[in-house]
């Protein structure tokens, strides 16, 4: 990950090919907010597993990696967003969710969308976070 300061913000990396073509970056924090924009559960590799469950892992660690490295806890997060192309795996997708921010309880929401940026991407969340 890198970590630079953009017009008094503070923005993270991680040298995914979409994030240089859409001019975005993985996360921002701006004061005590922390937003990370939409992540797929793709692997270093470039691969996708076949299993939403795996997706929702994948893509998650990659958040908390990035809340991590602006200095926000998973217990900070105050709402995820999540979108799958696979509604009627919710349960697969909640699991994976509720074992990580169960106790924290965030705001969430949950939709079907036709497509995400990949064919083989099953899953993609957002997450933010306040730093108190």
């Amino acid at each position: 990950m890198k970590i630079e300061t953009r017009f008094d913000r503070t923005c993270v990396s991680t040298g995914s090919k979409w994030e240089p073509k859409m001019g975005y970056s993985r996360a921002v924090r701006a004061g005590p907010y922390v937003a990370v924009t939409g992540t797929v559960g793709i692997n270093l590799d470039g691969t996708y597993s076949t299993s939403i469950k795996d997706q929702t892992e994948r893509s998650l660690t990659i958040i908390l990696e990035a809340l991590i490295a602006l200095g926000a806890k998973p217990e900070q997060v105050i709402r995820t967003r999540i979108f799958t192309t696979r509604i009627d795996l919710w349960e697969e997708i909640a699991s994976v969710h509720g074992r990580i921010f169960g106790e924290i309880r965030p705001c969430t929401t949950l939709v079907e969308v036709r497509k995400l940026i990949d064919d083989a991407a099953l899953i993609e969340i957002e997450a933010d976070a306040i730093i108190l």
